[in-house]
């Protein structure tokens, strides 16, 4: 073969080696393409844009919004004389929220939305309502379950008829368990609040009658509701009510006190402003939901607020799951409402989609206070609003 054929042979392997190994320009990003003179591509150097971060979500407006009681079915009129009567009274503070916002608000001397009430026994119906909730979450497997299955020490006592009291014996007043609180007379109270040790105290009454059978309204019975809870959650009955309602509901103003041991005070050391304990009543009136989260279970809401038993048998009304039960005013609207001593109220009147709530210091007649309710605020509603 002459030189000139040797040539053009030569120049054919190299280029079909070339063309094998992916030389030239169109082999950009392959071993040796930088070295070619050709720039790398900018797609292959540049960094992706990083994903844009998720909006948070708005907080919860949780803050009561005000207006005219005319335009909610409710005489102005009425309202004004109620706070005539109102004037010189032991009643510190008295709001009334309709169909969801504030129509009316009073407060004593030396008082306002800020001010911090104790509420006393109407803590027996926040603890209610965290009961419910646990039993939802699952940490009581409901309300026939004995105590026992969370406080050891109630299967302890001699009289093994103990080991029968359950969750719904507590939380209806008929443990059976010696108990004086309710009415005059006898008392144990002083007792009770002075023992070094609450639930030891309370589990070492004796049966005066049969779990189940009998209405003796306890504090002491609420007192190991609490107790039990905070066995089952890990945590006090304060911390859990902080997680479940207090925080969701926007409820800053609460505190709860506790015995020797740390358990929540669950039936009766409760204290918050009155705006936050209407907060508590117009979650039960809109059916456990607030702001679109449901915080209690709907069946529980319907069965704690349903008659369980005739309670004392008085004017006071039957009881249901820690809240009590009957009809008020001229009308004879269905309410329930919570009840501490020396008249504290906490009123839910789901007819009238009303909530009321009195904070007062009626040492020697609880119910004194409650004509404020019946004769004014039930007797403002009219029903007509503006055109």
């Amino acid at each position: 073969m002459n030189l000139k054929k040797r040539l053009t042979a030569a120049a054919g392997v190299f280029l079909s080696l070339c063309v094998a190994a992916g030389c030239g320009a169109g082999a950009a990003g392959a071993p040796g393409a930088a070295a070619s003179g050709s720039p790398p591509s900018s797609a292959a150097a540049e960094p992706a844009a990083p994903e844009p971060a998720p909006v948070p979500e708005p907080e919860p407006d949780n803050s009561w919004t005000r207006d005219a009681p005319e335009n909610h079915g409710m005489d102005p009129a009425v309202l004004t004389r109620l706070h005539e009567a109102l004037e010189g009274s032991s009643v510190h503070a008295m709001v009334t929220a309709k169909d969801g916002v504030l129509i009316d608000e009073y407060y004593g001397e030396g008082y306002d939305e800020t001010s911090v009430f104790p509420l006393h026994s109407c803590s027996k119906s926040f603890t209610g309502a965290l009961v419910g909730i646990a039993i939802d979450e699952g940490l009581f497997g409901g309300v026939d379950d004995p105590l026992s299955d969370y406080l050891p020490q109630a299967a302890e006592p001699e009289d093994a008829r103990k080991r029968q009291i359950t969750l719904r014996h507590l939380l209806t007043h008929t443990s059976g368990l010696e108990w004086y609180e309710w009415g005059g007379g006898q008392s144990n109270w002083a007792e009770f609040q002075s023992a070094p040790d609450w639930v030891a105290y309370i589990l070492g009454r004796r049966l005066t009658a049969e779990p189940g059978a009998a209405f003796n309204y306890s504090t002491g019975n609420t007192h190991l509701l609490s107790a039990a809870l905070q066995q089952a959650a890990g945590k006090s009955l304060l911390e859990y009510g902080r997680e479940k309602l207090f925080e969701p509901l926007g409820m800053d103003s609460v505190v709860w006190r506790a015995d020797p041991q740390g358990v929540t005070d669950g039936g009766n050391g409760i204290s918050m402003t009155a705006r936050d304990a209407a907060r508590f009543g117009q979650l039960y009136l809109e059916g456990g939901v607030w702001n679109g989260r449901r915080l209690i279970p709907a069946d529980w809401l319907a069965q704690s607020t349903a008659a369980q038993n005739n309670g004392a048998g008085d004017g006071t009304g039957g009881y249901g799951y820690q809240w009590w039960v009957r009809s008020f005013g001229e009308g004879g609207y269905d309410t329930y409402y919570a009840f501490g001593a020396w008249g504290q109220y906490v009123f839910v009147v789901p007819e009238l989609d009303l909530v009321t709530v009195i904070a007062s210091h009626y040492p020697q007649n609880s119910y004194a206070p409650r004509p404020f309710f019946t004769d004014y605020v039930l007797a403002a509603y009219d029903g007509r609003r503006p055109e």
